[in-house]
């Protein structure tokens, strides 16, 4: 696949811009800290996903259609991976004289980019030396792990997955990188397409990320890219969603926040407690919710039980 560096007309609507004082503002008033007591903060917005909420979740199953999430693991090295998954084989039926053989095989990653798809648990950003519930990153995080709001804490995700489909809303393939969606576009999306966010939801959005991809070539997302704008922010406070994700990093950049590279990571993780899934293939849940014209279904999502750990490789699946 060659490398497109994307052409000079793309178009790039991000604004409105911040200030670092407007976004630290943003920041105090967002934050929901206040929430949650000693024994439910390390779990944030996921506490918002009660037993009601699972089982209303799984009354969405209907058909028994199931479209799994993930990338497919990626060892080739490239403008969108720049730390390429290992996977090789340890043993290859070698060694043992006895029947049967045995086929081994070792994988390793360094998820935090934007090749593999991944959950981030909110110890993964602090803003300031700040985590979610005032922590400092500085007193918690060591070459070991962190010792606060780690992915263990987590568990399995069972909720209402919501798609927010911003290339079929626009009537595109795709959106350009660099396209912000602004809370006026969620609410025109739940409109037009029959849903109301709320709590415990897992809210997905599609810019076309991967159909770009395919069809135009490579480019560095870490610098252009279609996300959300922080102005969605409030809105999904507001309707308690638990969990946020894209096709992206739910990030728009160029930034519209002047020194801060990620506002959206930002605002979900330290700020609000929102686990984000990053670099989701959605692809084929777009093409499903639009053949059965239906854009919220059941939401699996299974990190890794790994202590102190920032997040985790993930495959999340949507059942219909």
């Amino acid at each position: 696949m060659e490398h497109n560096s994307v052409a000079s007309d793309t178009a790039v609507n991000n604004g409105p811009h911040l200030t670092m004082n407007e976004f630290i503002s943003l920041f105090e008033k967002t934050k929901s800290w206040s929430e949650y007591n000693e024994l439910t903060i390390e779990r944030g917005a996921l506490n918002y996903i009660t037993p009601a909420v699972v089982s209303s979740a799984s009354a969405l199953v209907h058909d028994g259609d199931v479209v799994p999430m993930a990338l497919p693991w990626n060892t080739i090295s490239g403008p969108d991976n720049h730390k390429p998954a290992l996977h090789y084989m340890t043993e290859m039926g070698d060694v043992d004289e006895e029947q049967p053989t045995c086929n081994k095989d070792f994988i390793g990653v360094d998820y935090h980019g934007k090749a593999v798809s991944h959950l981030d648990a909110m110890t993964h950003i602090a803003f300031r030396d700040q985590l979610f519930g005032g922590k400092k990153a500085s007193e918690v995080v060591t070459s070991t792990g962190s010792g606060w709001a780690t992915v263990d804490k987590l568990g399995p995700i069972v909720t209402r997955g919501v798609l927010l489909d911003a290339a079929l809303f626009q009537e595109k393939k795709w959106i350009e990188p660099g396209t912000a969606i602004h809370k006026e576009d969620v609410l025109a999306m739940e409109e037009k397409f029959g849903f109301t966010l709320s709590q415990g939801d897992c809210v997905l959005l599609r810019s076309g990320h991967f159909a770009r991809r395919a069809e135009l070539g490579v480019w560095d997302p870490s610098n252009l890219s279609a996300g959300f704008h922080v102005d969605v922010m409030e809105l999904f406070k507001e309707r308690k969603v638990s969990v946020i994700g894209a096709d992206g990093d739910s990030d728009v950049r160029p930034s519209p926040v002047e020194g801060v590279h990620s506002p959206i990571h930002v605002l979900a993780l330290p700020a609000l407690g929102i686990p984000l899934l990053d670099n989701l293939q959605l692809e084929a849940l777009a093409a499903t919710c639009a053949a059965k014209q239906r854009w919220t279904f059941n939401c699996v999502i299974t990190p890794l039980n790994i202590p102190r750990g920032t997040g985790s490789p993930v495959n999340p699946i949507a059942i219909f």
